[in-house]
């Protein structure tokens, strides 16, 4: 069942269009993503679902209830919405217990701490129950900030940037934590941030914004495997685009040989590419096998180490570029030659000389 449903969303200020046209839908118990650079109206959409911002077009329906709309604004207590801040926001002066339990003045004292307790269970921290923040690490005072925001049992929970303040390697393991306490409460949540790392850790679906317009509402899979349109291809993951040329529905000639695609591959406004037409084709590090008995061989132009990978960038003869991904065993030298294969399930191509985003 749909919990969340954003249609046509239009917000600005003056005469300054902010977030244009967007429709995003989330159903119960699924985590979504906003996603996208800084400035691209990601946060200005959050702050519309959770109330502070008024709408200028389009409606917000949560629950079967629309909160949102021109001429209809429920104020944002009124919209049973938890909310996960990039600072936190805990109250200095009240212990953990307290900070978790500060949406609960309602409840029966029992009852309070007895979803205080729960919560403790849940994140991990009910020996640090008296604890006051300042005696806390980031991750953990982040674990409370989503524990305080869970603890009311919203509908609906808004993160916003919530991972920015923390070193990477924490982000990383805060991030598939908080995914496994969402899944465990069966919360439906949005996250906002512009790190693709993040979204793909937490979100099932992924809305990826440029310049207040949504350019694709996917899961990560999709998103990475058949992006949309190039602005989707360059942001999500690494890739190079190399020209090739049409030379039947199915099938594309470049540089490497010929590629076969499952479906006819699309040009995007032109719809399916005719024959003859000049293309852009994606290639993904994992789509270029790095393979000593390969058909074609490139020269290594610089190397990335990674640990278990290495990312390389190679060159072919007549001077295309590809990336290529490769167990960090195989370790090769600036300026070496060496044997390539391509291994490409989702043969991706781009009208050449087209949009890079969807207006």
């Amino acid at each position: 069942m749909t919990l969340l449903d954003v249609r046509q969303l239009t917000l600005g200020y003056d005469r300054h269009t902010v977030v244009d046209r967007l429709d995003v839908s989330l159903d119960e118990g699924a985590i979504g993503c906003l996603l996208g650079p800084s400035g691209c109206g990601k946060t200005t959409v959050l702050r519309a679902i959770a109330g502070f911002e008024r709408v200028r077009g389009g409606e917000i329906v949560i629950g079967g209830q629309t909160v949102s709309a021109p001429g209809v604004h429920v104020p944002p207590e009124q919209r049973r919405i938890g909310m996960v801040f990039q600072d936190y926001a805990l109250f200095p002066h009240l212990s953990i217990r307290d900070n978790i339990g500060f949406g609960l003045h309602a409840a029966a004292p029992a009852e309070r701490r007895a979803r205080v307790d729960a919560m403790l269970d849940l994140v991990g921290l009910g020996a640090l129950a008296q604890r006051y923040p300042h005696e806390l690490s980031g991750g953990q005072q982040q674990r409370v900030a989503l524990a305080r925001a869970l603890a009311p049992a919203p509908r609906l929970l808004l993160m916003d940037e919530p991972f920015s303040n923390l070193d990477v390697e924490l982000r990383e393991r805060l991030s598939l934590e908080v995914r496994r306490i969402l899944k465990a409460t069966g919360t439906t949540a949005i996250l906002v941030t512009h790190d693709q790392h993040e979204a793909f850790a937490v979100a099932d679906l992924i809305g990826l914004m440029h310049a207040g317009h949504l350019q694709q509402w996917d899961t990560p899979y999709t998103l990475y495997h058949r992006p949309a349109n190039r602005f989707v291809a360059d942001f999500i993951g690494q890739g190079v685009l190399i020209p090739g040329r049409i030379i039947a529905g199915d099938r594309v000639h470049t540089a490497l040989g010929t590629l076969r695609s499952g479906q006819p591959m699309q040009c995007g406004a032109l719809g399916v590419c005719p024959p003859g037409a000049d293309v852009d084709v994606l290639l993904r590090p994992d789509d270029v096998v790095h393979d000593d008995a390969g058909p074609q061989s490139a020269r290594v132009l610089h190397k990335a180490f990674r640990g278990a990978d290495i990312l390389y960038t190679l060159a072919l003869d007549d001077g295309t570029r590809l990336l290529s991904l490769v167990p960090s065993h195989h370790d090769h030298a600036i300026g070496e030659r060496i044997g390539i294969r391509l291994v490409v399930e989702d043969v991706i191509t781009f009208a050449q000389h087209t949009n890079e985003f969807r207006p």
